[in-house]
């Protein structure tokens, strides 16, 4: 399955990837991975082929009810996790306790929130990996120059100006399938 995403993503797609590009399944088992910008569905297909192409496993999260039977199993089997968001509860610490309780746990997250334009990111991509003390890494859907650029873990300081600042001018420039939302 490897070799055929790896046709699709660099032959007939066209596509390239930059940055960590030795990022694998070995170097990190616990991140927070941030996709910029998210302004289309192509990014979900992009994203399937590039987990493949760097060999990394990449999780998600999804409400509990989405694993019952009978697509429990298929969602699990991809990578998803599923979350209780019954009203009342702490969501950034029960997906901290996701990380906590597996060996390997790199959460795939929109900032953005949405694959429309958005003024202000959600910040809780930020809070998840604090809490559970793992990096975050991010990488663009930069369709324009047909490249997912890959940061290296970036590791939170206790500047949250600082850091956000830092992440977003990681993704300065980038345009998604979708311009105007970028």
């Amino acid at each position: 399955m490897r070799w055929l995403s790896k046709w699709i993503y660099f032959k007939l797609l066209g596509w390239k990837v930059v940055g960590n590009t030795s990022m694998s399944k070995d170097t990190v088992k616990k991140a927070v991975i941030i996709a910029v910008p998210h302004t289309s569905w192509h990014d979900f297909f992009i994203a399937l082929l590039l987990r493949q192409v760097v060999g990394i496993k990449a999780n998600f999260i999804g409400k509990k009810e989405l694993f019952t039977w009978p697509f429990g199993y298929y969602f699990r089997s991809i990578g998803g996790a599923a979350l209780d968001r019954t009203s009342g509860q702490n969501k950034v610490q029960a997906i901290a306790e996701l990380f906590k309780k597996r060996k390997e746990f790199r959460l795939a997250l929109s900032p953005e929130g949405t694959r429309k334009k958005v003024e202000e990111w959600k910040t809780g991509f930020y809070y998840i990996a604090k809490a559970a003390n793992v990096p975050i890494i991010m990488f663009t859907f930069d369709f324009e120059n047909k490249q997912n650029k890959i940061s290296e873990p970036f590791y939170l300081t206790d500047d949250f100006e600082a850091d956000l600042k830092f992440i977003k001018d990681f993704f300065k420039g980038v345009k998604g399938k979708i311009p105007k939302y970028s």
